[in-house]
């Protein structure tokens, strides 16, 4: 098993254009010298070398930041892990390993449907401070009620996935999902990766999410929308999805040791990365929801021949990650060997930023940074 390391290699030495690298970190620059972002934080790997990292604003340079949907790939790699180790399977039903779950039709869910977004329960509901104790996770688990039947729809579901995840690794690991992502996957690696934040430390571990729309003051917070995360008792809950946080570094490290760590069988990160869905994500738009096709691997999305939003346009059809809110994305080419990430605390009151410039900031920032080997 190969830990990471932070040491910044020069980027000629590992067969990263230079020339390539220096446009792209102008352009995620530009984003806060000359833009509404507060800070920003964008770093590069190839090989498993990193060969840049840097904090750009009003942060400490190795600040971590709310990862948001980023983190779903921590969390896909983390349940590949199970799998890997055969504690798990894809076409287990989710109810055989948590009971409470198989109730009101959701007896015919599989792991399969729960990791490709296509469950039937997109809302599940599950907030604060309900999701703080796990005899209360169970109860919700056991009222909730299907949408659509398992397996007819792709949507993106929030936050409802991502807590039966966790109580699907510790069924079968016999500890919590935290604390098994620290003790088998953080710490062997030497990653910085943090689940969950402890409230009392909130503004010193974090880049604290600020408003940079403030055209209408009085516009309503979202309970479904990213600014939940912005109170720091809600962080601490540790919902796996959205509240890990982490430094740019860490996501593409994170991104580099599922290949080249050998933690994960080349088999199961070929088949967490694999096309297992592939159409348009249904939904409001600010959930997820586009009239575009979509690739969707195992709790996370790859570019495929269909590439949906959020998703580079440049490198292979490999390209695996994830993007997040407000407009932040983690990816990796596995054929061009490199992974980037770009992270930012800097939010509209909407919580996502859909309009011509907030796209045009994903869609430049993700194809620059994909294309870095020339």
């Amino acid at each position: 098993m190969t830990p990471v390391s932070y040491e910044l290699v020069d980027p000629d030495s590992v067969g990263v254009d230079p020339a390539r690298l220096d446009v792209f970190l102008r352009r995620v620059r530009l984003e806060v010298e000359h833009g509404p972002l507060p800070s920003a934080q964008v770093a590069v790997a190839k090989d498993n070398r990193l060969v840049a990292f840097e904090t750009i604003g009003d942060a400490p340079h190795h600040v971590r930041y709310i990862l948001q949907s980023v983190g779903r790939t921590v969390v896909a790699g983390t349940i590949w892990k199970v799998i890997d180790d055969r504690l798990l399977s894809l076409d287990q039903r989710v109810g055989d390993v948590i009971p409470e779950f198989a109730t009101n039709g959701k007896e015919t869910v599989t792991v399969r449907h729960l990791l490709t977004h296509t469950a039937g329960f997109p809302f599940a509901p599950l907030g604060y401070p309900k999701m703080l104790d796990r005899n209360r996770r169970l109860e919700a688990m056991t009222n909730w009620r299907l949408d659509y039947e398992p397996g007819s729809r792709l949507q993106y579901h929030l936050t409802g996935a991502a807590w039966v995840i966790a109580e699907l690794v510790e069924r079968c690991v016999g500890i919590p999902f935290a604390e098994y992502l620290r003790r088998e996957i953080v710490d062997p690696l030497g990653l910085g990766l943090l689940l969950p934040v402890p409230a009392d430390r909130y503004e010193e571990l974090v880049a604290v999410p600020v408003a940079y729309d403030r055209s209408n003051v009085d516009e309503a917070v979202d309970p479904w929308g990213p600014w939940y995360l912005a109170n720091a008792d809600v962080l601490a809950a540790g919902e796996p999805s959205h509240s890990i946080a982490g430094s740019a570094a860490d996501v593409v490290l994170f991104l580099q040791s599922l290949v080249h760590s050998g933690l994960w069988s080349k088999t199961i990160v070929a088949e967490g990365t694999a096309v297992h869905v592939c159409e348009a994500p249904a939904g409001e738009t600010l959930y997820g929801g586009s009239n575009l096709r979509t690739s969707i691997g195992l709790f996370l999305t790859v570019c495929g021949q269909d590439r949906g939003p959020w998703l580079p346009s440049t490198g292979s059809d490999a390209t695996f990650g994830n993007g997040g809110a407000p407009c932040q994305l983690g990816y990796m080419d596995p054929e061009a060997g490199t992974s980037f990430a770009f992270l930012t605390n800097g939010y509209p009151l909407s919580g996502y930023d859909y309009s011509r410039t907030g796209r045009s900031r994903i869609t430049n920032i993700a194809n620059l940074g994909n294309d870095l080997v020339s």
